[in-house]
Parts: C-alpha cells; sequence; structure tokens
C-alpha cells in the first residue's frame, strides 16, 4: 500500500490555479501532484520605480539577466509600454539545479503618461540590469496678460 502525503492546502492551490493564473502559487514548497517537484512557473513582470524632477519623469525598471537587444519600449495614444523577454538558459552541463527562483518568459508594463510628457524627447538606456526610461516634460505655457481697449 502506498501512502500519500495529506496536504491541507492542496485543493485550495488547485482551485485558484484553475480560477486565476495571476493569483500564483500558494504552495510554499508543497506539490499540487504527489512526487512533483516543479510547477508551471508563474508569468513574471519587473519591478519599476517611477520619480519626477523639474524637467522630467523617470521610470527604473529591474531587468537583471535580460540584454538591451530583448527590451522594446513603445509610446502609443498616452501610454509607454516596456515589454521584453528574459531567456532561460537551459544549458547546465556539469550543474545540477536543486531550487531556481528566476522568474522567465515574456513581460510587459504599461504606465500612463501625464499630459506635459514630451513624447518625442523620451529615450532609454539599460545598464547593470537596470532600464532607465527618460520622460522629459514640456516647458508650461506662461499665462499672459492681455489688455483690451473698449469702445
Amino acid at each position: 500500500m502506498t501512502l500519500i502525503r495529506w496536504e491541507p492546502f492542496r485543493e485550495l492551490d488547485d482551485f485558484i490555479a484553475r480560477c486565476n493564473p495571476y493569483f500564483g502559487s500558494r504552495s510554499m514548497g508543497r506539490s499540487s501532484t504527489a512526487g512533483a517537484e516543479q510547477q508551471a512557473a508563474p508569468s513574471w513582470a519587473p519591478a519599476a520605480n517611477i520619480s519626477e524632477t523639474d524637467a522630467e519623469y523617470l521610470i527604473k525598471a529591474e531587468l537583471p539577466e535580460v540584454s538591451k537587444e530583448d527590451v522594446k519600449v513603445t509610446v502609443d495614444d498616452g501610454v509607454i509600454t516596456i515589454s521584453g523577454e528574459r531567456r532561460n538558459e537551459l544549458e547546465h552541463k556539469d550543474e545540477k539545479l536543486h531550487r531556481v527562483e528566476s522568474l522567465y518568459g515574456s513581460f510587459s508594463r504599461c504606465f500612463r503618461l501625464p499630459d506635459d510628457a514630451d513624447v518625442g524627447g523620451i529615450h532609454a538606456e539599460s545598464k547593470n540590469g537596470i532600464l532607465k526610461v527618460r520622460v522629459p516634460k514640456q516647458p508650461a505655457a506662461r499665462p499672459r496678460t492681455v489688455e483690451v481697449q473698449v469702445n
């Protein structure tokens, strides 16, 4: 007789995975099937920080192990999109993996640009796993006073 270890949250994990893949796995190391070592890798999105100065907005996205050739930055209808792919190097000769926590695959992050963003002046640079997207601000229209003659 084969004993199967009872996992009290197995059914809950399976239910959540079926209902919405964005929940990710709640298993904390438990497997949803007896003897399974790996679960399907969840999708990932890079962390991003957005800051502002008087002259520009700065989007800093963390993209470790992503080459600049695999990143695309587009602007469409006031929304800037950072997309790309982190590739999993499957060549592990003479190496036995014990744990892999890095997430791989395609990603996409979208941010709505403010009205004062100068879309034509946007530029991006990638260095040390950080993508910096600089969005300059358009100069604010200066109010002016016009005197009108009354006849």
